[in-house]
């Protein structure tokens, strides 16, 4: 009964809000599914229940799918055979793949700003070369915007404790690992887990020129650089940067050796790698969640 209840809810004598599916069976599909439509690989998705929810009138994890908005209306149309999902759905696009489809994200124009930890990065398009650079780490950039000749490009870097690229946003294009515990785009908003209570990365997304960091550890090389919504803290040696704002300058935090020169609010050369105190982590990921 108890294994039952973990993969099955029925609306018998239940409201109207009974056809919203439990969040976890919600996550149960999202991850057998590969966080993306099981035809093309979209990370931009409806749940779709294969035998028909005025049929069954239950949420079933293995019953339902995710389909793209495009392919749900085909198969509610009739253009999308059932038996092509079905296939589908046996093979999913993004474990086939081994990474989600690349999805386009509208950015566009000669200006941008990014929220960080309670500072913001801004700037103007000033001709060839251009860039904003809010986090680099050993000159790997961790989020990025370059502007030239009208375009605006976002690029974004997100590792984790490994060194395993679990989330890149390069020219615009965002590309998942299928790797991670949970991965939601609903919206605006990108959350990817590690685990239940271990968040890698919460995201809005504000086309045409703005995005927002709103929670979340960028990890390179054994640095930690932990963002919450007011406050971004280096956990490695505790620096902690609040209130900043920038406007028209090239570089935020640079941690680690940097072939180019620039100007930058703060460059650490030298920090502790690895072993420094973990205390400061555990910390946070409290405060993440009690906070």
């Amino acid at each position: 009964m108890c294994e039952v209840a973990r993969h099955t809810m029925t609306d018998e004598g239940l409201s109207p809000t009974a056809r919203n599916i439990p969040l976890p069976i919600q996550r149960e599909i999202r991850q057998r599914c590969g966080f993306g439509c099981v035809v093309c690989g979209l990370p931009l998705y409806d749940y779709d229940h294969l035998l028909g929810w005025a049929t069954v009138k239950r949420h079933v994890a293995e019953e339902i799918t995710l389909l793209c908005g495009q392919h749900h209306r085909e198969k509610g149309a009739g253009l999308l055979p059932a038996e092509t999902v079905d296939a589908a759905n046996q093979n999913p696009y993004n474990l086939r793949a081994g990474v989600s489809k690349s999805y386009d994200l509208h950015y566009s124009g000669d200006e941008c700003e990014v929220a960080l930890g309670g500072n913001t990065f801004s700037t103007k398009d000033g001709g060839y070369g251009t860039a904003l650079l809010p986090i680099s780490v050993d000159d790997t950039p961790l989020l990025e915007f370059v502007l030239g000749d009208g375009h605006l490009m976002l690029n974004l870097n997100l590792f984790d404790q490994y060194n395993n690229l679990v989330l890149q946003i390069q020219n615009n294009q965002l590309v998942q690992a299928i790797s991670p515990w949970d991965i939601q785009l609903i919206g605006r908003n990108l959350v990817e887990r590690e685990a239940e209570r271990k968040i890698l990365v919460d995201i809005t997304f504000e086309p045409p020129g703005r995005i927002i960091i709103n929670r979340g550890p960028f990890l390179r090389n054994g640095v930690e650089i932990l963002i919450r919504p007011e406050k971004i803290v280096v956990a490695n040696n505790r620096a902690t940067f609040a209130g900043v704002q920038m406007r028209n300058w090239p570089a935020g935090v640079l941690i680690g050796p940097h072939q180019q020169s620039m100007s930058a609010l703060v460059r650490m050369k030298d920090v502790p790698r690895y072993h420094h105190d973990g205390k400061l982590t555990e910390e946070w990921v409290s405060d993440v969640f009690n906070g």
